[in-house]
């Protein structure tokens, strides 16, 4: 049985060695190949040979910034308000109605966003006036990342030790008070994994922001979020679905190697500072 885990635990190592293998392989043999100028361009229009980075990468983070706005208050709430307010029964009916939000399909949130935040937020109150905008799509996905943000923080500040409450009772603490003041610090380093795996979800998203920020083919640098926009995941499934090869520039298929990589590089500096902060964390609130 030794033998059998250890082969279950390298191959997965091995196909993760492949695939950053094939996605630097490929993304070196991009950058090879083309003029570097390219990469600080007008927009991202790799038909065109045109491979702006920053529109790209600009567009993740501006999805990524509104999302973790919606997710991180309402998620953090719906946690406070399930490990320290709502009773046991309360907890049982309404902690599986938060999570449910996470089996919503992507694409069905997307649409809502086409349909329902864009025209009905969007245009109506912050006054854009294009079909397809950035807020949209960051919003919608804030509200998928709500239920792993509220799901993750809320089982770490339930299982703070009674003992810590009790005591902040004892001493005439208002419940306010014990949540902000003795669970809170004490779940903090849950509550920050939780933010964290929050922003990889919204940094991930593809489906969301393909159909509602509407940078489908292309997309120029914008800053702005009530206009079109591109995103990394985005921009390699719009260029790649329905064929293994992509018409127009020589090296347009290959810079969706490039973008995966930058990708899977940003995802993992994010992983390793999350937990490093978190260790440091536990053991200051130790």
């Amino acid at each position: 049985m030794h033998s059998v885990f250890f082969a279950a635990a390298a191959i997965s190592v091995v196909i993760g060695f492949g695939i950053v293998a094939a996605l630097g392989g490929n993304a070196l043999s991009f950058l090879t190949k083309i003029q570097l100028g390219s990469l600080v361009s007008e927009g991202w229009f790799p038909r065109r040979g045109q491979f702006d980075m920053l529109t790209v990468f600009a567009g993740s983070m501006m999805v990524t910034a509104i999302a973790m706005t919606v997710a991180a208050p309402l998620g953090l709430g719906a946690a406070i308000y399930l490990s320290e307010y709502a009773g046991r029964r309360s907890r049982r009916r309404l902690k599986p109605v938060v999570e449910i939000l996470a089996s919503v399909p992507s694409v069905v949130m997307g649409f809502f966003a086409l349909q329902v935040i864009n025209p009905g937020f969007v245009q109506s109150v912050l006054g854009a006036t294009s079909t397809f905008t950035v807020m949209a799509a960051g919003v919608g996905v804030g509200i998928l990342t709500i239920p792993l943000v509220a799901s993750v923080a809320e089982d770490a500040m339930h299982s703070v030790p009674g003992a810590l409450r009790e005591a902040a009772y004892g001493i005439g603490a208002r419940r306010r008070t014990v949540t902000m003041k003795v669970v809170f610090p004490a779940a903090v380093s849950g509550i920050f994994a939780a933010l964290i795996l929050g922003i990889s979800r919204a940094i991930g998203e593809t489906m969301v922001v393909a159909l509602a920020a509407g940078g489908t083919g292309g997309s120029l640098r914008s800053f702005n979020p009530l206009q079109p926009g591109q995103t990394m995941t985005t921009a390699i499934s719009s260029l790649a679905i329905g064929s293994d090869q992509v018409r127009g520039a020589d090296q347009a298929f290959n810079s969706l190697y490039f973008i995966g990589l930058n990708l899977f590089v940003i995802t993992l500096l994010l992983n390793v500072a999350s937990e490093r902060l978190v260790r440091r964390l536990r053991r200051h609130h130790r």
